[in-house]
């Protein structure tokens, strides 16, 4: 798992769309604001381009941490990353600890995305997600990314309904008394035996 071939055919190609698709703004983000929520100084200062980044989160640690100081209760322990087994556990701790706190499946990168640098853009789009969900459970850290949008369900009477029907939307358009009567477009069609 960890010693993949360099690709060829569609490997190579599905790898290039994944680079076109990553963007360094966004990570940059991402990092500094991991780094603010842990708080134990620059730690990813100078990391840039999906191949560090990689490499710094490989082992999960530093996803553990960020999960651990938005919520202490959903991450208990942290690995030490001695082995490939202890990394790609940590990062499965983070990915249970996120599902419990709130993020959706789709949000949720897979384990070798990040263990074998698949596709670090999915990683990145996860932390981003995280930084939005822990606005809705009153972090009162740094922010990462606008608040999510909630439901906002309305309510109308049967009068107010009644009323909505008489209405003609201006999206529906009017003719104001317009017809198609007259009107010749082209050349008659005849049909010659």
């Amino acid at each position: 798992m960890a010693n993949r071939p360099l690709g060829y055919g569609l490997t190579a190609e599905i790898k290039r769309k994944n680079e076109k698709k990553y963007n360094y703004e966004d990570e940059q983000d991402a990092l500094c604001w991991m780094e603010a929520v842990i708080d134990e100084g620059e730690v990813f200062l100078g990391i840039e381009g999906m191949n560090n980044t990689a490499a710094v989160l490989k082992d999960g640690v530093y996803l553990c941490k960020v999960m651990q100081a938005l919520s202490p209760e959903l991450m208990k322990k942290i690995n030490s990353p001695n082995t490939p087994f202890k990394c790609m556990e940590n990062i499965q701790l983070f990915l249970n600890a996120c599902r419990e706190y709130g993020l959706k499946n789709e949000d949720l990168f897979q384990t070798s995305d990040l263990y074998d640098s698949v596709n670090i853009k999915n990683v990145i789009d996860t932390i981003h997600a995280l930084g939005r969900k822990a606005q809705d459970h009153g972090y009162d850290g740094p922010i990462l990314g606008p608040r999510e949008s909630k439901r906002n369900p309305r309510s109308f009477t049967n009068e107010q309904l009644d009323k909505g029907k008489k209405i003609i939307g201006l999206q529906m358009g009017s003719n104001k008394g317009a017809s198609q009567s007259g009107m010749n477009f082209g050349k008659v069609r005849s049909i010659l035996d």
